[in-house]
């Protein structure tokens, strides 16, 4: 599958209806909050991507069997009896962190690699060490893996975060939820997945009120009552996001459904400053554009300020636009790698430090580009559509990981686009 590339001809189509799949983002939490219930918990939409078999790998290594039926997975934990994650599964994919707060929920232990995943900044774990140990949990550092214990058990706790962390604030709750006592997270991420992920961890029978707010307050709940339970994974922001950014590319009209257009406020408002117009329904978005692209400036922020997994995809709109536009990245301080893979399509970008000025251009020309990380790829096969000639985009492993049959989407939106082995190139 990573020996393969992509082939963009510019076309400057895209229009027409597309469906997101289940969020990434909290399919792979729920996938690790499985462990809690001790039995066979049914996830529906859940996207086909190798990130997701990846988590399905880690979880059979621990005792769990895993069947996907469709966009259904059927997880069973009753057999769960090891607390290792191997490095070869965590170290692919950062996200296998997750299962460090269910592992010591369920057994107050553990032993997880340190994660790996894109090359796209430090993303240190610090915070989530913090936050566990403040619930109780003792940790050493043992040649790359995290050895978690619970000397004397899981107590509740009120912790104010450093930093809204998605990961950190995950973690402390799937581990809170068995805690003895009363439990609060304080400047707590605020992204739609935390909540997606508290009403799952609600459905097996926790208590978790304020999940989707600064404040999430946890009462912890023994073990015992724990339970499986059959939940339905949110839209997948992100994806939409970023079929979104296409249809203002090529003016459209572009409808995303399957998500909730509050999660994505800002973005939209990112749209309407550029000149689409946006229309929002209860699970659908439609955008579409006649002028001119306007020139904006995007500070990336926790949700719910402008995504950072947005910031490529934006960054090509403003490479288009009609002035300079300002973009500064605050979350992950190598998201600018895409801005060179752009450059050579055409564009004209600055950096400086965690700003990146953006001089709007009349065209991009087609190029040999690589993806730098997930979300770069999404947003180099877009500027694919809308530049001159041919485009080929490499190094598809880091789309792979996060859309589901994204060719099969975009050409069913009319772009002109081909996924072939890399050795038919040569």
């Amino acid at each position: 599958m990573n020996q393969e590339v992509i082939i963009v001809r510019g076309n400057h189509t895209l229009k027409g209806d597309v469906r997101v799949s289940g969020a990434k983002n909290s399919a792979l939490k729920l996938m690790a909050a499985s462990i809690l219930g001790q039995g066979e918990t049914i996830l529906h939409n859940v996207p086909l991507i190798s990130d997701i078999e990846l988590m399905s790998e880690v979880l059979a290594r621990l005792g769990a069997t895993v069947v996907r039926e469709g966009h259904t997975l059927r997880i069973n934990t009753a057999d769960v009896d090891s607390c290792e994650t191997p490095y070869e599964l965590v170290s692919k994919m950062r996200a296998s962190i997750s299962v460090l707060g269910p592992l010591i929920g369920r057994f107050g232990e553990a032993r997880v690699a340190m994660p790996g995943g894109c090359q796209i900044g430090a993303r240190k774990i610090d915070m989530h060490l913090v936050g566990l140990e403040a619930l109780g949990v003792a940790f050493d550092v043992d040649h790359g893996v995290l050895a978690a214990t619970t000397p004397n058990g899981l107590r509740g706790t009120h912790v104010y975060l450093e930093f809204p962390s998605v990961g950190a604030t995950e973690n402390m709750l799937m581990a809170a939820v068995t805690a003895e006592g009363h439990t609060a997270i304080e400047n707590a991420a605020c992204e739609p997945e935390i909540e997606d992920l508290a009403n799952m961890l609600n459905a097996m029978g926790a208590r978790v009120a304020g999940a989707g707010t600064s404040l999430i307050e946890i009462e912890g709940v023994p073990l015992s009552t724990l339970h499986p339970c059959e939940h339905t994974t949110v839209g997948d922001r992100i994806e939409a996001g970023t079929f979104l950014a296409g249809g203002a590319l090529t003016g459209g009209p572009l409808t995303v459904h399957g998500i909730d257009p509050a999660f994505l406020r800002m973005a939209i408002m990112k749209l309407r400053a550029m000149g689409c117009d946006v229309e929002t329904g209860d699970d659908w978005i439609t955008v579409r554009r006649e002028e001119p692209l306007s020139s904006v400036d995007i500070q990336t922020l926790p949700h719910p300020g402008f995504p950072t997994d947005l910031q490529a995809q934006f960054m090509l709109l403003a490479a288009l636009a009609d002035d300079v536009s300002v973009i500064t990245e605050n979350v992950f301080e190598n998201r600018f790698m895409f801005a060179a893979e752009l450059m050579r399509m055409g564009a004209d970008v600055t950096l400086d430090d965690h700003h990146a000025i953006v001089r709007g251009v009349d065209n991009l020309e087609g190029a040999p580009v690589s993806s730098t990380d997930l979300r770069a790829g999404a947003a180099l096969v877009l500027a694919g559509i809308v530049a001159d000639g041919e485009t080929s985009v490499h190094h598809l492993e880091h789309i792979d990981r996060g859309y589901e049959d994204y060719v099969g989407k975009l050409a069913s939106l009319g772009a002109d686009i081909r996924r072939v082995p890399a050795d038919s190139l040569r």
